[in-house]
C-alpha cells in the first residue's frame, strides 16, 4: 500500500490519540467508578457512571496517578462519603465528598494527606474503619520507606505496618477486624518471591503463606463468608487458593480449579490494586485466565462447573461485581479498550464506554498465535501479524515489550496497524521470562537477560523465514525500556537485524543499577548477576561497551524526566555509535518520564521511527 494512501486510513496521529486506556474500576453507589488516560491531554480523569450517565469527577489541573514503586496503580476508591484518589502531581490523597453522590461534578476536592515526602497507592476502603487502607512511600533521609497506613476520611493517618522492604493488597474483612496483606523484601522481586501476611485485632502480623521464598502471592482477598483467598504460583501457575492456618501444606491451600490447572490467573504484578478474581457470593468465582497468550473470563462454581463470558474478548483487568452485573475492563483484538458490563443472570454483554472499532476489517491486522522452538524441548511465544495487503515475503518487526517480566496480549495495540498498512508484518513476542505462562516460563530470564530472549528474537526470525512469511534480509527490531535492551543485545550480537530502535532502553546494565530506584534495586542481580562476582557477565551483556559490534542503524527514543533509564544512559550509547559513524537518530522529549504519554509524542515517535527504516531500505 502506497504511503498516501497508508495515511489516509490510519496515520501516527490517529494511532497516538487511540493509545487511551482504562483502569482501577470499583462498583460503588450504585454504579461504576473507574480512571481514564486521555493522551491528547496526557491527563487520567476520574468518572462515574450512573442511570445511563457518565461524568468526569476531577476538577481541571487535577490527575489520578500514584508514582509509588514509580508504576503505581491502586490510585482511587470509592468511600461512603465519595471518591478518594491520588492527585499525580503531588502524590497525596485527595477526597471528593459528594461528586459521586449527586450531580455537583464541580465540587471541590478535600485534601486527605499533606506529606510532602510522600506517595501514596494501592488505595482501598474498609467501611468498618471509615477510613481508607494505602500503601505508602516515605522518601526519607535514611532512604525511602514502605508502609502500610491508615488514613481516615477526616484526615488522621496511623502506621499499620512497617518493617518489610515493600508492600502490596492491603485488604480488610467486611467487620474490619482482619488485615491482610502482601509483603516481600530485597533482593526479591513480587513475581519470585513475596509472602502473605495476616494481623487480627490490634495484634501482631503473621505469615500465611511464602515464608521459604518459594512462591510469589497476589491480591488476597476476604470472601462474603469471611473465608481468605489469595493468587499463589506455588503449584506453578497463579491461581485462586483458599487459606488456611496450615496454609503452608498442600492440604492447607486449594483452588477451585484444583492444584494443577495450567493457566496464570493474573499478569506479574508490576502496579497495585489488580483484580484478575473475585470470590463470590454464593461460594464460586470470577476469575480471568491466560490460555496461550489469550485472555478468557470464566464464572466458575466448582472445577467442573465453568461459564466463559464475553467470549469476542481477549483480554480482561479490573474485575469488579454487584447484584446483577460483573464488570471488568476489556481488550480485543478489533477495537479499543471498553467497559464492560456483563448480566449475571443471562451473560449478556453491554460496552458501557470504549470499544469502538476504528478500523475496517480489511485493514485490521488480527493476532496469529506464534509459538517457535527455542533451546533444547523449550518453546518461545507470541502473536504474528501479517501485513494489511499480501506481500510476498515483506519486511518483519519484531516488537520486544518492557518489564522485562511482562507479556503482550492478542488486543488492539493502535501502532501495529500502522506497521501492517505499510507492508509490514509485526511480531509481538513473548520471548521466554515473559509473564502469563507459568512461573517456570517467568523464572527462565534469571541470571540469562541478554541472551534467551535475544536468541528466541532470532529464532523467530528463522522460523518465519523459513514458513516463507517474511524476508529475513529486511527485519527490524524495537523495543521499549527493558525491551530496548534486548534491542540494543540484538543489533550488537547477532547478525540478524537490518536496525532497530531503542525507546528509553537500558544500554548499561551496571549505570541503571546505581541509578534506578527501590523497587528494583536488585532486578539486575537476578537478571544478570552480582556486579562484582559476575563483572564478567555484565561485562559481555552491556551493549554500551560493544558499540563497536553494531554495524546497523539505530533510531533512540528518550524522556527527559525519566528516573528508571536516566537520559544521560541513552546520551552515551548514541555517542558512542556517532563516535563509529553508524547512522544514528536520537529524539528527546524533555516532558516525558519512563513510557510517554502525550499524544504528540507518541505520534512523533512513530512517523520518525516508520521513516528512518524507509531510509534503512532505500540506502540499500
Amino acid at each position: 500500500m502506497r504511503t498516501d494512501e497508508a495515511d489516509g486510513i490510519w496515520n501516527a496521529a490517529q494511532a497516538a490519540a487511540a493509545s487511551g486506556d482504562f483502569a482501577e474500576l470499583h462498583a460503588a453507589h450504585g454504579g461504576l467508578l473507574w480512571v481514564a488516560f486521555d493522551p491528547q491531554q496526557a491527563r487520567c480523569g476520574l468518572f462515574f457512571w450512573r442511570d445511563e450517565e457518565l461524568r468526569e469527577l476531577t476538577p481541571a489541573g487535577f490527575s489520578v496517578r500514584s508514582r509509588v514503586y514509580e508504576y503505581g496503580g491502586g490510585a482511587c476508591c470509592a468511600t461512603d462519603r465519595g471518591a478518594a484518589f491520588v492527585n499525580e502531581a503531588d502524590q497525596q490523597i485527595y477526597l471528593l465528598g459528594s461528586a459521586a453522590r449527586t450531580s455537583d461534578s464541580a465540587a471541590a476536592p478535600c485534601k486527605l494527606t499533606a506529606r510532602p515526602d510522600c506517595r501514596y497507592g494501592g488505595l482501598s476502603f474498609v467501611p468498618a474503619w471509615q477510613a481508607l487502607l494505602a500503601v505508602e512511600e516515605s522518601h526519607e533521609a535514611v532512604g525511602v520507606i514502605h508502609r502500610l497506613v491508615r488514613i481516615g476520611l477526616d484526615g488522621s493517618r496511623r502506621v499499620l505496618v512497617e518493617g518489610a522492604d515493600f508492600y502490596a493488597g492491603p485488604v480488610a474483612s467486611a467487620d474490619g477486624r482482619q488485615l491482610a496483606w502482601i509483603e516481600w523484601d530485597r533482593p526479591y522481586q513480587p513475581w519470585v518471591a513475596s509472602r502473605l501476611c495476616l494481623r487480627e485485632g490490634e495484634g501482631g502480623g503473621r505469615i500465611l503463606a511464602g515464608a521459604e521464598h518459594d512462591q510469589s502471592l497476589q491480591q488476597p482477598r476476604f470472601a462474603a463468608d469471611g473465608r481468605l483467598w489469595v493468587l499463589s504460583d506455588r503449584h506453578g501457575w497463579w491461581q485462586p487458593v483458599r487459606v488456611t492456618d496450615d496454609s503452608e501444606s498442600s492440604e492447607g491451600a486449594h483452588g477451585l480449579g484444583g492444584p494443577a490447572s495450567p493457566y496464570d490467573h493474573a499478569p506479574a504484578p508490576w502496579q497495585l490494586g489488580g483484580s484478575t478474581y473475585l470470590p463470590l457470593e454464593a461460594g464460586g468465582m470470577l476469575l480471568s485466565r491466560f490460555e496461550q497468550g489469550f485472555g478468557v473470563l470464566l464464572e466458575q462454581a466448582g472445577a467442573a462447573n465453568e461459564r466463559r463470558l464475553a467470549a469476542d474478548f481477549s483480554r480482561f483487568r479490573e474485575l469488579a461485581a454487584d447484584s446483577g452485573h460483573y464488570y471488568c475492563i476489556a481488550g480485543a483484538a478489533d477495537r479499543l479498550p471498553a467497559v464492560l458490563a456483563i448480566a449475571r443472570d443471562s451473560g449478556a454483554v453491554r460496552i458501557l464506554v470504549g470499544g469502538e472499532q476504528p478500523l475496517g476489517k480489511q485493514h485490521l491486522p488480527r493476532p496469529q498465535p506464534f509459538s517457535c522452538p527455542v533451546g533444547e524441548d523449550e518453546r518461545s511465544q507470541g502473536f504474528f501479524y501479517a501485513p494489511a495487503a499480501q506481500v510476498e515475503k515483506p519486511p518483519l518487526l519484531v516488537f520486544l515489550h518492557g518489564g522485562p517480566t511482562s507479556a503482550c496480549y492478542p488486543v488492539f495495540d493502535p501502532r501495529i496497524p500502522f506497521w501492517t498498512l505499510r507492508g509490514y508484518a509485526v511480531l509481538d513476542l513473548n520471548y521466554r521470562g515473559s509473564s502469563g505462562y507459568g512461573r517456570a516460563y517467568r523464572l527462565r530470564l534469571a541470571g540469562e537477560w541478554g541472551q534467551i530472549e535475544v536468541a528466541d528474537a532470532q529464532a523467530a526470525v528463522a522460523h518465519l523465514a523459513a514458513s516463507g512469511l517474511i524476508d529475513p534480509a529486511r527485519a527490524f527490531i524495537r523495543g521499549a525500556s527493558a525491551g530496548g535492551y534486548t534491542a540494543l543485545c540484538a543489533l550488537a550480537f547477532s547478525q540478524v537485524f537490518r536496525g532497530g530502535a531503542s525507546l528509553y532502553g537500558v544500554s548499561d546494565p551496571l549505570a541503571l543499577r546505581q541509578a534506578t530506584h527501590k523497587f528494583e534495586a536488585d532486578y539486575l542481580d537476578w537478571l544478570i548477576g552480582d556486579p562484582l562476582r559476575d563483572a564478567q557477565r555484565y561485562r559481555a551483556r552491556t551493549p554500551l561497551l560493544h558499540a563497536d559490534r553494531i554495524a546497523t542503524p539505530v533510531i533512540f527514543f528518550q524522556g527527559g524526566l525519566d528516573a528508571v533509564v536516566l537520559p544521560a544512559q541513552t546520551e552515551q550509547m548514541v555517542a558512542a555509535l556517532r563516535l563509529r559513524g553508524v547512522p544514528v537518530e536520537y529524539h528527546l522529549y524533555p516532558q516525558e518520564r519512563h513510557g510517554f504519554r502525550q499524544a504528540k509524542n507518541l505520534a512523533h515517535a512513530l512517523e520518525h521511527e516508520w521513516r528512518f527504516y524507509c531510509d534503512v531500505l532505500s540506502a540499500s
